[in-house]
């Protein structure tokens, strides 16, 4: 598959402290790209870069075959952004806010479709300053995918949504997957990478630790289970690569119900701590886990 993103060896330092420090992956057409790393690790230094706010100090970056230092017009109106931080949109409402940016392209998508997509049609007259942060957030969602992007840069999306505004945003982005659209997406959140990455990259310090889909980052398919359950008043735990057999000679040791049965494998939350604390020589605890 081509590239829609590819950043090679890229290294960005302000004064003595290094922010990027040779990042390299690549994007392909139509994929979904999770970073995931600690605060201060990068993430959205590479992800400006890509967006053509902020310009390196060497390596290669190229959104849709293009160094987003000389991304023109054209160029931009195939790129969505939804930053970390929420737009200043003085005293707009909604909608207002919404059909704007959709006059700024030349095949948008219909605004009304998106402000129910996002959520927002109980607050289409709603002005800006009057939204919760969750909504300024579906807002800044409704503005970035509001052009049809090819590329969509997602800087923590979902910061202030609660679990039910969240998962209504992953069946967005789904939507979005399942029309071709390449995502970029930076993210505190691992039960949100997993389910909308193809693959994620840890990154720490500036340099990427990992490369791989959510199920093998690190080796964390080939990761034994854990097997424990009650017997004789005690909890017993058994590490084994076929879980499966365990529980079925338990469950005819038990003749069926198996007391406490749990069969636990290393989740991405343990992956994803074990790449930080081993860059980092020390245990972290910097991620959000629902």
């Amino acid at each position: 598959m081509s590239s829609a993103i590819s950043v090679a060896d890229v290294r960005k330092s302000y004064g003595d402290v290094t922010a990027l420090n040779g990042v390299t992956f690549d994007v392909a057409d139509g994929e979904c790209f999770a970073l995931l790393g600690p605060n201060g690790a990068g993430k959205t230094t590479v992800t400006e870069i890509l967006e053509g706010y902020r310009h390196r100090d060497s390596g290669e970056a190229l959104v849709l075959g293009v160094d987003p230092q000389q991304g023109d017009r054209a160029w931009k109106s195939q790129v969505g952004i939804v930053l970390q931080s929420d737009r200043d949109l003085g005293d707009l409402t909604v909608a207002e806010a919404v059909h704007h940016f959709a006059g700024y392209y030349a095949d948008p998508r219909d605004p009304d479709e998106v402000i129910a997509a996002v959520g927002l049609t109980e607050k289409r007259k709603a002005r800006n300053e009057k939204l919760s942060g969750g909504q300024r957030r579906r807002l800044d969602v409704a503005l970035g995918i509001i052009g049809r992007p090819r590329v969509l840069f997602l800087d923590e999306p979902t910061t202030g949504f609660d679990p039910e505004a969240r998962r209504e945003f992953w069946t967005l982005i789904d939507g979005l997957k399942s029309e071709g659209t390449t995502i970029l997406l930076t993210t505190h959140y691992l039960e949100e990478a997993e389910h909308l990455a193809d693959r994620v990259a840890v990154i720490s310090r500036g340099v990427v630790l990992a490369c791989d889909t959510p199920a093998h980052l690190g080796g964390r398919e080939r990761s034994s289970a854990r097997v424990s359950w009650y017997e004789g008043g005690t909890r017993v735990e058994s590490q084994t690569m076929d879980p499966t057999h365990a529980v079925i000679e338990l469950s005819a040791r038990f003749d069926g119900e198996v007391p406490g049965l749990e069969v636990r494998r290393e989740t991405l939350e343990d992956v994803y701590l074990t790449l930080i604390q081993d860059d980092r020589g020390e245990a972290v605890a910097e991620v959000d886990v629902e």
